[in-house]
């Protein structure tokens, strides 16, 4: 895989790509340079080698990682963090409550994820290390964390995309740190000056109502930056989550339809698909965008995360 410098997004955040699904801008490693030099989501195991020679071309060693913030568990933001620790002497991992367990035993997580992704698991996410419980230390909503002198993050509970996620405020560039919540930033088209971002609804929490919650819980702050999981950071927040609510609205309404026809995942995805593909159509973007690669994937797992949903919603 090619080397990246690390992104700086100002004089004291960079962004390490992670090459997650062995994709360059998917998912990345957030540093944090206060005090107690801090990292915002792991990534899976395999992008671990990354996060390590992304700090070591910023000038850190592993020995000064104090905090390693995972905004949620699943495995393509959390994967990583007991291969990290393990080599991270002096780090301790901050989780949502309902999170630590799975960091701590991460066999359902793995299984869950092994369901998903079939034979391609291992090459994905493996090794999954459990993270030792004396090493991981909760935040519930509203708590906080001072990492350096005028450095105070704080923890925002911000369900929807999954029930164990929580988003991080930073108030020194009054950004938040949104994970999935908020939904994707597509690097591939900011590049082109086209900001696009789509809600991720994948399984096995996802609720389209604490969804649309938590989007309007991140606008009330009134931020002037949002950090995404997948991929980068946007200053047109209001654009962002706008459209991320617009297409929540859009998802759901095919997903109904889909439903009243009686059919089934394969089919909900490739309208999802074909409904972005129109759009991005639409505003120039052409078919054979290398863009494309990510959104089918991602449309895959938001429509196994609708489903699962609609099945809940049975019960």
């Amino acid at each position: 895989m090619e080397e990246k410098n690390p992104i700086q997004l100002d004089d004291r955040i960079h962004l390490i790509d992670g090459f997650d699904l062995g994709k360059p801008e998917r998912t990345g490693t957030y540093v944090i340079e206060e005090d107690e030099l801090t990292l915002v989501e792991t990534g899976p195991s395999p992008s671990v080698k990354y996060i390590k020679k992304g700090l070591s071309m910023l000038g850190f060693s592993l020995e000064q990682v104090k905090y390693v913030i995972v905004t949620h568990v699943h495995l393509d933001h959390a994967g990583g963090a007991g291969l990290l620790l393990r080599e991270c002497p002096n780090a301790t991992v901050i989780v949502h409550p309902r999170g630590s367990r799975h960091l701590a035993d991460p066999k359902a997580l793995a299984a869950g994820a092994r369901a998903v992704y079939g034979d391609s698991f291992s090459e994905l996410f493996d090794p999954i290390v459990p993270v030792p419980e004396e090493r991981l230390l909760i935040k519930k909503d509203g708590e906080t964390l001072k990492i350096g002198a005028n450095c105070t993050l704080e923890f925002l509970d911000t369900p929807g995309h999954s029930k164990h996620h929580f988003s991080i405020y930073d108030p020194i560039s009054n950004g938040i740190f949104t994970g999935d919540t908020v939904g994707i930033r597509y690097e591939q088209l900011a590049k082109q000056g086209i900001d696009f971002f789509l809600p991720s609804t994948s399984p096995n929490h996802f609720d389209p109502e604490a969804m649309h919650e938590s989007i309007d819980r991140i606008r009330s702050l009134g931020v002037d930056r949002i950090y995404f999981g997948h991929f980068g950071m946007t200053n047109r927040v209001e654009a962002a989550l706008s459209q991320v609510s617009e297409w929540l609205d859009i998802f759901m309404g095919i997903s109904e339809g889909v439903k009243a026809e009686g059919k089934g995942y394969d089919v909900l995805a490739e309208r999802l698909l074909s409904r972005v593909k129109e759009y991005l159509n639409g505003i120039g973007v052409p078919s054979d965008h290398d863009v494309f690669v990510l959104i089918n994937l991602d449309m895959q797992v938001s429509a196994l995360g609708i489903i699962d949903y609609f099945q809940k919603m049975k019960h």
